[in-house]
């Protein structure tokens, strides 16, 4: 299952941003940043008192119900997630948000990642909660990613999930923007397919082995 993906730096600020990345400013801003379990994730999410969206970072993975600090649960079944104990309540009080993704990561646990590339940014389903943890310092916002079963891409991997990718159109619904029953938030989710989308396995830094030392090179293996 998906447990790393890549995003722009700016986009950690931009809350309206949909499908289409924004023109890039040389700079910082153009660094594509990588996410993984334990990451600080830029949600966006809906403030309801303010009547707008915020960017909120929050730990990916829920507290483990024996150590906190271990991610334990960091996905979300999409057919299951209105009945599911641990998301229930999360998904119908609201508490759901969205992450902008540029290329995503599937069957990590395989061996040999694979990374995917959608034809343009993304917008991942997440839900979230605030938990309050004795012996933390604070209380702290996570947030699990919704899956959904595998499109034919990634049929060919081994696993049968991919993450839940949000249509333009549901964003609002999602965020709980606009009214909606939960049977129509829950709708949202989907398994998207779409033929300009690629995969390739990932390239892994190659290690450089450092030779016996010699005259010309006396540091050798140091």
């Amino acid at each position: 299952m998906c447990g790393k993906f890549t995003a722009k730096a700016s986009w950690s600020e931009i809350v309206d941003l949909i499908y289409t990345a924004p023109p890039q400013e040389q700079g910082d801003n153009d660094r594509t940043l990588i996410y993984r379990v334990m990451s600080a994730i830029p949600l966006i999410v809906f403030d309801h008192v303010a009547g707008r969206r915020r960017v909120v970072p929050m730990r990916w993975g829920f507290p483990h119900p024996q150590d906190w600090k271990r991610p334990q649960p960091i996905h979300a079944r999409s057919e299951t997630i209105d009945t599911t104990r641990a998301f229930a309540d999360a998904f119908r009080d609201g508490q759901r948000g969205i992450a902008m993704v540029e290329t995503f990561n599937e069957a990590p646990d395989s061996g040999v990642q694979h990374v995917v590339t959608p034809a343009g940014a993304i917008g991942i389903a997440f839900v979230w909660r605030r938990f309050e943890i004795a012996g933390a310092p604070a209380p702290f916002f996570a947030c699990v990613m919704v899956t959904a079963p595998a499109n034919t891409l990634l049929s060919g991997l081994p696993t049968d999930r991919m993450p839940a990718i949000l249509s333009a159109d549901d964003w609002a619904i999602w965020l709980g923007e606009e009214p909606a029953s939960l049977e129509e938030v829950k709708a949202c989710l989907k398994t998207v397919e779409d033929a300009r989308w690629t995969m390739t396995p990932e390239e892994r830094a190659k290690s450089t082995r450092r030779g016996k030392p010699t005259v010309s090179n006396p540091a050798g293996r140091f």
